[in-house]
C-alpha cells in the first residue's frame, strides 16, 4: 500500500473543477464552525485513506474500505484507540457531509473503545519546584493553567476583555465544546498578568500605528463589528511577537503565541526540577483539579471550574487523590 509520504492526489479524481475534494471538506468544516485543528486533522485522514487505497476516489469506496483502513491503523501502525476514532470521525464526516452518502451505510462500523487512563498529577511540592524553574511569560501561563484550571488552548486564546481584575475572574468564551465558563483569577498571577497586559498594550499600539489588520475574531463577528479586530479589548493577552498569515483567510494578522513555546518551557523546567514525570500543560490542569479535591472542594464546583459537561468526567480525579475512596489505609501500614 502507498504510504502517507507520497504526494497527495491533486484533485482526488475530480480534476480541478468544479471544486477539489479538499476545498469541499474544508468548506463543510467551516460551515459547522469546526476548529482549524479539526479541519486539518480530518483532511489529513482523508488524504491517508485515499493514498492507502492507491488514490481511488472516496466516492468509489465505502464502509468496507474504511474498515480495512482502520484495521491497518490498529494492526500495522498500532495507533491509540483515540487516534483510530479521530480517523473514523473524519472519514464518516467526508461521506455524510461532503459526498452526501446515506448515514445508515456507516451505522455498522465498529468504533474503538477508548481507554481511560489515570491522569498524571504533580504533588504540591513538585508543582512549587516546577514553578520556581519558570520565568516570564512561561511562568504566568503555567500559573493560569494550574491556578485557574485552564486548558492550554484557552490560555493562549485569552483576550483582554476576558480578564476582570475587579471581580477576580477569567471569563472563557472560546472553549472546548463552545461552552463558556467563568473561573478564578489567581491572586498570585495578578501582578504578572498586569505586566503582561502592559506589554500587549504596547504591541497593540504599535500595530495600530502601522495600520495592521488586527486579530482574528470568532465566527462572523468581524463582519458584524467592523472595527472589533483592531479594538484593544479584543486583543490577545499573549500575542505573538511576529505577525503571520492566517491559513484560512490568507490575511496577515497578529495571532496569539504558539502552544509549543510553553510545552518546551515546561519540559525543560521539569528536567531542572528533577521531576520524573511527563510534564505537559494538561498535567497542570489535572493538578489543579486534584489539589482542589484534596482540600475538600466539592466535585460539582470543580466540574464547573473545569468546564466538564458531565460530572463523570471530573470523577476521574478521585482516582489520584492522596487517600482514594474513604480514606482506607493500606493493610501493609497496619
Amino acid at each position: 500500500m502507498p504510504t502517507d509520504s507520497a504526494s497527495p492526489p491533486s484533485a482526488a479524481g475530480e480534476g480541478r473543477g468544479p471544486r477539489r475534494l479538499e476545498e469541499r471538506l474544508r468548506e463543510a468544516c467551516r460551515l459547522r464552525h469546526y476548529s482549524l485543528r479539526t479541519e486539518e486533522a480530518y483532511w489529513m485522514w482523508v488524504r491517508r485513506f485515499i493514498l492507502f487505497h492507491a488514490k481511488r476516489h472516496p466516492k468509489e469506496m465505502g464502509a468496507p474500505e474504511i474498515t480495512e483502513f482502520l484495521t491497518d491503523l490498529a494492526v500495522r501502525h498500532d495507533v491509540a484507540p483515540s487516534t483510530q476514532m479521530q480517523a473514523l470521525n473524519g472519514l464518516v464526516f467526508l461521506y455524510k457531509q461532503v459526498l452526501g452518502r446515506d448515514p445508515g451505510e456507516f451505522a455498522g462500523l465498529v468504533r474503538a473503545q477508548r481507554t481511560r487512563k489515570v491522569p498524571v498529577v504533580l504533588a504540591v511540592k513538585e508543582m512549587r519546584r516546577l514553578l520556581m524553574e519558570l520565568e516570564g511569560t512561561a511562568l504566568l501561563m503555567a500559573q493560569l493553567l494550574y491556578g485557574a484550571g485552564l486548558r492550554m488552548i484557552e490560555c493562549v486564546r485569552l483576550r483582554v476583555k476576558d480578564v476582570d481584575f475587579a471581580r477576580g475572574v477569567l471569563t472563557l468564551q472560546e472553549t472546548k465544546g463552545g461552552q463558556g465558563r467563568v473561573t478564578m483569577l489567581p491572586e498570585t498571577a495578578r501582578e504578572g498578568l498586569k505586566r503582561q497586559l502592559a506589554k500587549a498594550r504596547a504591541l497593540h499600539e504599535a500595530d495600530r500605528a502601522a495600520g495592521a489588520n488586527g486579530v482574528i475574531l470568532p465566527h462572523a463577528l468581524g463582519e458584524k463589528l467592523r472595527h472589533a479586530a483592531t479594538a484593544w479589548h479584543w486583543f490577545w493577552v499573549f500575542p505573538s511577537p511576529v505577525e503571520s498569515r492566517d491559513p484560512r483567510s490568507d490575511v496577515v494578522r497578529r495571532h496569539h503565541v504558539h502552544e509549543d513555546s510553553l510545552q518546551r518551557a515546561l519540559k525543560a523546567a521539569a528536567s531542572r526540577a528533577g521531576i520524573a514525570k511527563p510534564v505537559t500543560p494538561h498535567v497542570l490542569r489535572h493538578s489543579f483539579a486534584t489539589h482542589l479535591l484534596e482540600k475538600g472542594q466539592d466535585i460539582r464546583t470543580v466540574q464547573e471550574l473545569l468546564g466538564h459537561k458531565d460530572v463523570a468526567t471530573t470523577m476521574i480525579y478521585t482516582h489520584v487523590l492522596n487517600r482514594p475512596g474513604m480514606g482506607v489505609a493500606s493493610p501493609l501500614d497496619g
